[in-house]
């Protein structure tokens, strides 16, 4: 459309309401895909390997494919628009998901391996929507759409792993390999996603969002968007620092209870009421982050994470407090995040908002790996509760920044 038919405020918040709604649906269909790669993939490697010890390889990789993804998307999505840029990483995505049938079939471990970090790409598309979602959004609305988007990730997360089920016994019916039926379902979520995305993310919101900027610096000089890189930077170190916690102390926690004569049925609740801390409260954050500020929800979540870290420590030998603190340590994580994230597009300017965005990605999704990994060896070493009170150096580096984004004039 020319410039002179770009749509006005009440016609952009039209358009604005129609694209979270669009993007809540794909990432609802993405959450169920990633979800049920994510709840088989270590039983798969394990059994692909025959060896439970490299099993964890498997959440290695599709982190680190999720890393690798975000930049590039970013990059993409700058130049083509969010569409084809969210197309193509859940296009990338499927091939992974097909090649980890291939894998499986051939008993190829580090094909599988291969795999599963293209798998990746789809958690990258996941976390580069909850940004496409503020690409219209005002600053009072932002933190209120970015949160409903993630929010949608909960509907995939919880049925994902209770697709494993009907998902064997489908894959019995075409003599798929064991643990490899329930990707059938990952297949189809993907290419619905990939339908969504396509016919109906119109108008593009980035390139929409672009074209709107430039006209307003071409009829109001000098009212461009400031860009506040120390702003940004602190955002970024915020959701990662609060992503490595979360991740850390969370990947522990099955280990730990499990050592403590815990069933797999205890275990397998505690991490769901985690997610559920994670996702399901989502929008209250993303309102509070509009009504309060960003940096005072960062805050908030903050608290909400020494909270859960403190009772972690002092209750380790609890299963109940364990569970409480996982809960906690959700709520603190998505806090955090959604803040953060609002707090990051609104500290950039427009023409560099998606390189940091990617960067952004690409950090959370690097220090959680490693944190998962580093974990193990805190955990060896001091135990539980060590770990949990060592991850409070974290948040104590996120608390001393905070006046970074407090006294910026951010929302």
């Amino acid at each position: 459309m020319p410039d002179t038919d770009l749509p006005v405020a009440s016609g952009l918040a039209g358009i604005q309401r129609r694209t979270v709604a669009v993007l809540a649906a794909a990432q609802g269909l993405g959450g169920v895909a990633f979800g049920a790669s994510l709840s088989l993939g270590v039983l798969l490697a394990a059994d692909v390997a025959g060896d439970e010890s490299v099993a964890g390889l498997a959440t290695a990789s599709l982190t680190f494919g999720t890393a690798l993804a975000a930049i590039p998307l970013a990059v993409l999505a700058r130049r083509r628009g969010r569409r084809l840029s969210l197309t193509t990483g859940m296009l990338v995505a499927l091939a992974g998901v097909l090649l980890v049938l291939v894998a499986t079939g051939v008993r190829s471990f580090p094909l599988l391996l291969v795999a599963f970090a293209l798998v990746g790409a789809g958690q990258a598309v996941n976390l580069q929507s909850r940004f496409a979602a503020t690409d219209l959004a005002t600053d009072a609305t932002r933190g209120r759409s970015l949160s409903l988007v993630v929010w949608a990730t909960t509907i995939g997360i919880v049925l994902g792993p209770n697709l494993v089920g009907p998902g064997e016994a489908i894959g019995a019916v075409f003599a798929m390999p064991p643990l490899t039926g329930p990707y059938l379902f990952t297949i189809v979520g993907q290419v619905l996603a990939v339908v969504v995305y396509m016919v109906w993310l119109r108008p593009d919101p980035l390139l929409l969002a672009a074209r709107i900027a430039v006209r307003d610096a071409a009829s109001r000089p000098g009212t461009a968007h400031p860009d506040r890189p120390a702003v940004a930077r602190y955002a970024i170190f915020a959701v990662a620092a609060a992503h490595a916690v979360m991740v850390s102390v969370m990947a522990m926690t099955p280990v730990h209870l499990v050592h403590h004569g815990a069933s797999l049925s205890v275990v397998g609740l505690t991490i769901s009421l985690h997610v559920a801390g994670m996702f399901a409260l989502s929008p209250v954050f993303g309102i509070l982050s509009d009504r309060i500020g960003r940096g005072w929800t960062i805050l908030v979540g903050q608290a909400l994470l020494v909270a859960a870290l403190v009772l972690a420590a002092v209750g380790a030998d609890s299963m109940p407090a364990v569970t409480t603190a996982l809960v906690l340590l959700g709520l603190g994580w998505s806090a955090t995040t959604v803040s953060g994230s609002a707090l990051l597009t609104e500290a950039s300017a427009e023409e560099i908002r998606t390189r940091r965005q990617g960067l952004s990605d690409f950090t959370m999704s690097l220090v959680g790996a490693a944190g998962a990994v580093v974990a193990g060896f805190v955990l060896a070493g001091i135990g539980y509760g060590g770990l949990a009170l060592t991850a409070l150096v974290f948040v104590a580096a996120v608390c001393v920044g905070a006046p970074i984004a407090l006294k910026a004039r951010v929302r």
